[in-house]
């Protein structure tokens, strides 16, 4: 059991932001990816099809031997997380959420950028943090319409992306934002533009790293952690075309993967 796969899965290849802080932190533990980018945006569409969607993914990554599940995606977290872990109970299955209480405890001004999806802002997961920790704070919330799609489609540093972000950032800044919390996991693939347009002196709070540390709590606690010794292997499945795919992956986790497509 232990020294079985993670099963990871996103929307898209957003959730390889995350695989790559696992790999860092843990990198003794083999990955299986699969990433949805036959359906993607799942930020538009209902919480029941999200929800079935992830429940035959967790499936199939199970039924792939994976030892535990990362619901690399806040708006499948938000759908379907509970769902998940009631059809699953003894498999360990953690999520993202966006970093609010983070975001809050960083903030010099009192103001934080929350960048999300539709999906997420409309979570009941969302307003519970809200609720919990940013009482007092200001959130301003944008939905980054079009900004997963520049993203799959390997738009990272061209002026179509930056004046979409710009505008998005920018009537943040002048509201006396200091602090911008990365709500979906595509984000951090535009990380440098983002923290070029903001400036340096302000905040970026990815919680990718934040995800990593707490499936390492969840994979110690239940004796799972991978041997030192064993080879590891990264496999990565793509619902939708690979053209493109192989090398916005290796820009992320780099060259030791192997990539096939899966229809689900």
């Amino acid at each position: 059991m232990p020294n079985l796969p993670i099963g990871i899965f996103d929307s898209g290849i957003g959730g390889l932001s995350v695989a790559r802080a696992i790999i860092d932190l843990l990198p003794s533990e083999s990955l299986l990816y699969f990433g949805d980018t036959a359906r993607i945006p799942y930020g538009t569409k209902p919480a029941n099809t999200i929800r079935q969607y992830s429940l035959d993914i967790t499936r199939y990554l199970i039924e792939s031997g994976a030892k535990a599940i990362v619901v690399a995606c806040n708006t499948a977290s938000a759908a379907a997380l509970g769902t998940l872990r009631a059809a699953w109970p003894d498999i360990p299955i953690v999520g993202m959420e966006p970093a609010v209480k983070p975001g809050a405890n960083a903030t010099q001004t009192g103001v934080v950028g929350v960048l999300a999806t539709a999906g997420t802002f409309k979570s009941q997961r969302y307003a519970d943090l809200m609720q919990r920790y940013a009482s007092g704070i200001t959130l301003l919330e944008d939905p980054c319409i079009g900004l997963v799609e520049q993203i799959e489609a390997g738009e990272l540093d061209t002026s179509a992306t930056r004046q979409l972000l710009e505008a998005i950032l920018l009537p943040m800044i002048r509201q006396q934002a200091d602090t911008f919390v990365l709500g979906c996991t595509h984000y951090p693939f535009v990380a440098p533009l983002l923290q070029d347009i903001i400036g340096p002196e302000r905040t970026i709070i990815n919680p990718a790293p934040a995800v990593a540390r707490q499936l390492q709590r969840v994979l110690t606690e239940h004796h799972l952690l991978a041997s030192p010794s064993v080879e590891t292997r990264h496999q990565l499945f793509f619902s939708g075309p690979l053209q493109g795919t192989k090398t916005l992956a290796r820009h992320m986790i780099g060259p030791d993967f192997t990539v096939e497509r899966l229809s689900m």
